[in-house]
C-alpha cells in the first residue's frame, strides 16, 4: 500500500493513540511512564498484526532504537549468485520449472520463446491479481487485530464467521456491544477491505 505506515496502541480495550510511528511510541510512552495499569498491545494498521517495541529510557532513545527494529532494518544485500544459468548481472536468476511436453511445445513456439513467454504470463497474472491481493490482505489484518483483541468478546465466533463470510451487516450487528474502540478499530480494517475492493 501506497499510505504512510500507521500503528494503534491499545491499553486494555481503549485506544491510547492510532497514527504514524513516532506519535504512536512517544504517546504509548507516556502511558507507560505515567504507569499504566492495563497492559499495551500495539498493531501494524496496514497488517493487523501485533508488533512489539522496547520502551526503555527516555523517549529519545526508544526513538533512536526504530532503525535497528526488524520491521524496519533493510536486509543485506544478497551475495553475488553462483554462475550458472541465467544473467545475474541483470537480475535474472536461473531456475527449474516442470511441464509436460505439450507445454514446452506451447511456450517455444510463442514469441521471444519459452523464458520470455514465462516471464509475461507472470507479469500479466501479477497484474490481474492486484486487486484481489490487496482485498485478501485487508480482510486478513480485520481477522488478526479482531483474534488478538476481541477473541474474549461475546459473539466472538459468529464474528469471526461473519468477518470471513465478508457480511458487514451481520458483524456490524454482532459486534454492537463490544468496547467501543475495539469495535470502531476493527471496522476501519473491515472499510479498508471494502474500499481495497
Amino acid at each position: 500500500m501506497s499510505e504512510t505506515r500507521t500503528f494503534a496502541a491499545f491499553a486494555g480495550t481503549r485506544l491510547v493513540v492510532s497514527g504514524d510511528l513516532d506519535t504512536m511510541l512517544l504517546r504509548t510512552k507516556e502511558r507507560l511512564d505515567a504507569r499504566e495499569p492495563e497492559p499495551i498491545l500495539i498493531f501494524d494498521n496496514q497488517t493487523g498484526r501485533q508488533v512489539d517495541f522496547d520502551f526503555r529510557g527516555t523517549p529519545d532513545e526508544v526513538l533512536a532504537r526504530i532503525s535497528s527494529h526488524p520491521l524496519f532494518v533493510i536486509p543485506e544485500e544478497v551475495p553475488p549468485a553462483k554462475k550458472g544459468p541465467g544473467r545475474p548481472y541483470l537480475g535474472v536468476v536461473g531456475g527449474e520449472v516442470s511441464l509436460l511436453p505439450r507445454h514446452w511445445d506451447w511456450l517455444n513456439q510463442q514469441r521471444g520463446g519459452a523464458s520470455a513467454t514465462l516471464r509475461r504470463l507472470v507479469d500479466e497474472e501479477r497484474k490481474r491479481t492486484a486487486t484481489q491481493e490487496r482485498v485478501r490482505n485487508a480482510w486478513e489484518a480485520a481477522g488478526k487485530f479482531m483474534w488478538v483483541m476481541a477473541g474474549n468478546l461475546p459473539n466472538f465466533e459468529e464474528a469471526s464467521r461473519a468477518l470471513y463470510a465478508h457480511d458487514t451487516e451481520y458483524l456490524t450487528s454482532l459486534i454492537q456491544d463490544w468496547p467501543t474502540d475495539v469495535r470502531n478499530h476493527l471496522l476501519r480494517f473491515v472499510r479498508m477491505a471494502l474500499d481495497a475492493s
